[in-house]
């Protein structure tokens, strides 16, 4: 099947075509043809599977015919992320460029009053993030009320980001005869609900078990201690066929850190996270795209939706809290039918989130396991080295000894009294109570230490 077979326009073709692509990925062709037809969808597709081009594409065709009013879009489209948004606003432009269609993009970060400029004029497609499009409507910026096209997409992330009230209340505002088309990779009860409610008898389409791991990537769980996991990272980078790569953590400082620390040894790397300002995030994913870095450390805020091309390799260095988050990480490679690289690095801490990312992919991911230690032969050696120069030691003091009992007879008979002295020394340190500045290591006596309470020896 070519996308000629699904009924797009000529000059829709012809964009297509010079972007690089002459076959519909499974999610489109099923997509396509029906929304085309004015139905609503339900598409569930996991991520890297070409779902916004099975929205976009036919939306510039169903558009090209109409006008656009002032502050009242002819379509919609929600988007949980300011990265998301900005895609969907690339792949209009892309695509799009043989049709005049005005496109209008609403997230936060950006100057409201130009926003608000674009819209006066009258935009086909409105781009937004639920925040700022409810913030311009209070404001009485907007109307929604000439809105014929929906799309949702991403609806499990905006479940998981607390967007779901107030996209209830943006389709309250749309007309209640529209077209609606909801995305998104899980269907999880509150987004069955919020489709029950405000889809009328949607086409379901699913071209993949509901969060499942892409086959095309290669998994593996690199196990390492907590403190080799930088070390083993920076290895793994050296040592892999890599390309391009971009490198997940759970935390933000932990993103700034080590993007800072690989700039250090000498890694072309960068960082993108939440508390960076929205110029700041596109600046460095521009950077990304176009080569100017090759590493890209990234926080959950860039793990949904972004589509970069040619990422070969996918790195966790901390599990994800959340199994889904496995999923939609190491969806960044092995996009659009190439191959790809994911490694997870794993500390024994990680067992239990290790073990529902397998549950909900359900596949057994293949370990590489960490290296045992090599044995210390040093420290055996050692030892004895030691007795044999006490033994040489002792050898040579034995004359001198004699002979100063021979010259000084007076001396031997304080000898014993020094014999004496060891047994002192040898009794066990166990019998007294420990010094106050903390307990001895041997110390087994009843007295309760910081042991006991599971902080450790000093």
């Amino acid at each position: 099947m070519t996308f000629a077979d699904l009924g797009l326009s000529d000059e829709l073709l012809r964009a297509v075509t010079e972007s690089g692509y002459t076959e519909p990925t499974p999610i489109q062709a099923q997509a396509i043809p029906p929304v085309l037809m004015m139905k609503d969808i339900i598409g569930i597709a996991q991520t890297g599977t070409g779902k916004t081009a099975s929205f976009v594409l036919p939306m510039i065709d169903i558009l090209a015919h109409g006008r656009s009013r002032a502050r009242m879009p002819r379509s919609l489209i929600l988007e949980p992320t300011r990265e998301l948004a900005a895609q969907v606003a690339e792949n209009f432009e892309k695509y799009g460029k043989y049709h005049k269609l005005s496109m209008a993009l609403l997230i936060g970060g950006v100057n409201m009053a130009d926003q608000v400029a674009a819209l006066e004029k009258g935009v086909d497609v409105l781009i937004a993030t639920p925040g700022r499009l409810m913030d311009l409507f209070q404001r009485g910026k907007i109307l929604l009320t000439g809105c014929s096209l929906l799309v949702i997409d991403e609806a499990d992330r905006m479940l998981d980001m607390g967007f779901i009230p107030d996209i209830e209340e943006i389709c309250t505002k749309l007309p209640a005869t529209r077209q609606t088309l909801l995305f998104s990779a899980t269907m999880p009860a509150p987004i069955k609900k919020l489709a029950d409610k405000f889809l009328s008898n949607p086409k379901r389409i699913e071209v993949a078990r509901p969060a499942s791991a892409n086959l095309q990537i290669e998994q593996r769980l690199v196990e390492v201690s907590s403190r080799g996991k930088r070390a083993k990272l920076e290895e793994m980078l050296r040592a892999e066929d890599l390309r391009t790569a971009i490198i997940f953590s759970n935390r933000k400082t932990t993103v700034r850190d080590l993007a800072q620390s690989l700039r250090r040894d000498g890694f072309a790397a960068s960082q993108i996270h939440g508390d960076m300002e929205q110029s700041e995030r596109l600046r460095e994913l521009d950077r990304f795209k176009t080569g100017e870095i090759n590493i890209l450390v990234a926080s959950d805020v860039a793990a949904r939706g972004l589509d970069i091309k040619g990422v070969s390799h996918v790195f966790n260095y901390d599990v994800p809290w959340h199994p889904d988050d496995y999923v939609h990480r190491i969806g960044r490679t092995g996009r659009a039918g190439a191959t790809g690289k994911a490694f997870t690095l794993v500390t024994p801490e990680d067992a239990e989130a290790v073990e529902n990312i397998e549950k909900l992919t359900q596949m057994k991911i293949e370990r590489i396991r960490k290296a045992e230690p090599a044995p210390e032969p040093a420290a055996e050696e050692k030892a004895p080295a030691r007795r044999t120069r006490g033994k040489a030691a002792a050898a040579k003091e034995a004359p001198a000894k004699e002979e100063t009992s021979k010259a000084k007879p007076t001396r031997a008979k304080a000898a014993p009294e020094r014999e004496a002295r060891p047994a002192r020394r040898e009794e066990p340190r166990r019998d007294r109570r420990p010094a106050d500045d903390g307990p001895d290591d041997g110390w087994n006596g009843p007295v309760p230490t910081f042991l006991d309470f599971g902080f450790g020896t000093r």
